[in-house]
Parts: C-alpha cells; structure tokens; sequence
C-alpha cells in the first residue's frame, strides 16, 4: 500500500474528529453568518502568514537524509509565499477590517497549532512538518471549494472575497500529490514521525475550527 494511504488510514480518527466540528456542519449545511467567515478567515491569516518562514526554517533544518528534499521545500515556499496577503483582501472584500487583523493577535489555539510547529522543526524530527502539511493540505482538499460554494451562496459576497479558499481548494489538490511522492521516498522511521505528528496537527486545527463562532452564537448577537 502506497505511504499516503497508510497515513490517510493511520489518521482516520483525527480527521473524522475535525469534521465534526460544529462550525463546518454549520458550513456545509448552508448556516454561516458573516461574523463566523471572517472569524475563519482572521484566524486562516495567523497560521498562513507563518507558512513561509517555517518552510524556510525546515530548509535549513533538514537533516542529510533528507536533504534532497531542499528543491521540493524551495518549491513550496514559492508557491506560498505572500498567501496571508490574499486572505487579507478576502477580509476587505467581505467587509472586514484587514487592517486589524493584521494588528491582531491570534487566538489560543491558532498560537499553539504554529508553535508546535515551529517546535517540530526546531527541536523535533523536521520530517513530521510534513504531518501538518498532510493535515491542512488534505483539509483544504476536502472542504475549501464546496465551502465556498456554500458560503457565498448564502452570504452574498463577491467572487473576489473567497480566493484564499478557491485558491487552496484548487491548488492543494496538485500539491497533495507531489506531497505522495514525497512522503513515499522517506524512510519508514520519519514516515512514523509524519503519522504521529499529522495525528497531532488534526487536533490542533480541529482546535481553530471548534474556537469558531458557530451559527446560534453569530445569529443571536
């Protein structure tokens, strides 16, 4: 069985514990409020601005056996780098203030998901930065465009408000397959570092989402 199958398998649980977050059976049931998007979105925007300089920091960081994944890193980070900037302008376009979230700190669990982070990378096997890779990857995958779909639908908003999430919808589906490949290639000692680090980063992100507004709380206020 192909490695990207075992660790969809391995995670199983962790996944299904993500998806049953109120906020995204509120989502795809069409029961969004402006306020739960742009909590989503402020929050998106303080995880996705430290993409790139973990993915510089695991760069340097790569042991020599795993060293040849320095061009796929250096890839990634071109392909990343700026994103926080268009979830910004989906604030805007959506009528919130970007320039206060720019300003803002994080919540809780947004903090913690990118500390454990930067803690895998720095003091950890830097191999199991590819667990969270793994996790908002097949995440974005999974949900991203139909969310959209939903939440503008019901919203009103325009095209130009959701291109973090259509962005990611579509281009994560190219990148979950490069990122087989390169979790093929590892050795079965970082391939047990990815899994239980994805293990770990379900939960994290599933955090974020459960933080979230939900619709009886958005609605009332």
């Amino acid at each position: 069985m192909p490695f990207y199958e075992t660790l969809t398998e391995a995670t199983a649980a962790e996944r299904r514990q993500l998806m049953e977050a109120p906020v995204i059976a509120d989502c795809l049931q069409g029961r969004v409020t402006p306020e739960s998007y742009l909590a989503f979105l402020g929050q998106a925007y303080h995880h996705v601005r430290h993409t790139t300089p973990l993915l510089m920091l695991l760069g340097g960081r790569l042991p020599e056996r795993l060293g040849w994944m320095r061009k796929a890193v250096a890839e990634y980070i071109e392909e990343e780098i700026g994103h926080e900037e268009w979830i910004l302008n989906d604030i805007a376009a959506a009528g919130g203030d970007a320039d206060a979230v720019r300003g803002s700190r994080p919540g809780l669990p947004a903090e913690l998901m990118v500390a454990y982070a930067y803690d895998v990378v720095n003091r950890g096997n830097p191999a199991g930065f590819f667990g969270m890779v793994f996790v908002l990857e097949g995440t974005s995958v999974a949900l991203a465009l139909m969310a959209a779909d939903r939440i503008q639908e019901k919203l009103g908003l325009p095209d130009t408000a959701f291109s973090y999430l259509r962005s990611h919808g579509t281009l994560d589906q190219e990148h979950t397959r490069h990122l087989a490949s390169l979790l093929e290639r590892m050795t079965p000692d970082d391939q047990a570092e990815v899994v239980r680090c994805a293990k770990i980063f379900f939960k994290l992100y599933g955090d974020i989402f459960r933080a979230l507004p939900g619709w009886e709380e958005t609605r009332c206020n």
